[in-house]
């Protein structure tokens, strides 16, 4: 095989960013365009910050869904529509006269430089040794040049708008860090058990109290997810994977009544307990 030369290797790689542009130059119109106040798209004119956040979410999740299932053409497709999410934020913050997408795509190239000094150069060409903690002494530093109250908790930077499972890992994640943590996992099973023992002496209590009982279901959750961090497993990872295996299963043991002649409905509780068990055989 040929060997490229170098202003050979130049031009590909032009080329490609060439098309990556025109591409993105594209997105973007079409974000204009379904923007426009006259000839526009009429749910989309409508859309402000706040109605977009939770597609945006939304999006995010089935990026993870794709990721999970291995299909790259369905993670492709789904990474396109997380982007349109960023393009169409950029537009609204263009339209207020507040930022552009080149805007947000220059902040985090300036982010990223300075959050890896160990990486890239500053402007003297000098590269910094990786330290310890370095992450966030950088971005505590990033907030004060802000003019952003300093925040000096450790659970600082921890968003409450994370998916609550999310939130407690990373709660759970920053206080270990700092040594408040079980060295061990069994108190970490002890707490959980604790924690449902009192989840039951709330339902059976004599006058129940749902407002207690839900605290304490709030507890056990936490506990769980520690569980998970101190086995090394990603809470939400494993939640999702449950919850796909468990919709296999069901839609299999729909396909098994619907075979006996029957529905959900009409079939009793003992025979749909056979037909999972029917389904957990098959899914091995």
């Amino acid at each position: 095989m040929k060997s490229e030369s170098v202003p050979e290797i130049k031009k590909r790689q032009d080329k490609g960013n060439n098309a990556n542009e025109s591409a993105l130059s594209e997105l973007l119109s079409i974000m204009r365009t379904l923007r426009d106040p006259t000839n526009g798209c009429d749910w989309d004119k409508q859309q402000t910050f706040a109605s977009i956040a939770p597609y945006t979410i939304e999006e995010a999740y089935e990026v993870a869904d794709a990721i999970d299932k291995g299909d790259m053409a369905d993670i492709r497709d789904e990474l396109g529509d997380l982007l349109f999410q960023v393009v169409f934020y950029a537009q609204m913050g263009q339209e207020q006269h507040a930022f552009a997408f080149d805007d947000i795509a220059r902040g985090i190239s300036a982010k990223l430089r300075r959050r890896h000094p160990h990486i890239f150069a500053d402007e003297n060409g000098q590269v910094t040794r990786a330290k310890k903690g370095q992450w966030e002494s950088i971005k505590a530093q990033e907030r004060i040049a802000a003019g952003k109250t300093e925040d000096k908790s450790i659970l600082a930077n921890v968003p409450a708008g994370m998916s609550p499972l999310l939130r407690a890992q990373k709660l759970q994640q920053k206080c270990a860090k700092f040594g408040f943590d079980w060295p061990e996992l069994a108190p970490v099973l002890d707490k959980l058990q604790e924690e449902i023992n009192e989840v039951m002496a709330e339902v059976n209590a004599p006058t129940p109290d749902q407002s207690a009982i839900e605290d304490e279901i709030g507890d056990v959750l936490f506990s769980v997810v520690n569980l998970a961090r101190h086995v090394k497993v990603d809470a939400q990872t494993a939640l999702r994977r449950a919850s796909n295996k468990f919709e296999q299963r069901f839609r299999q043991v729909e396909l098994i009544a619907q075979q006996q002649g029957q529905t959900i409905r009409d079939t009793s509780l003992d025979e749909l307990e056979v037909f999972w068990q029917q389904a957990k055989a098959l899914s091995k």
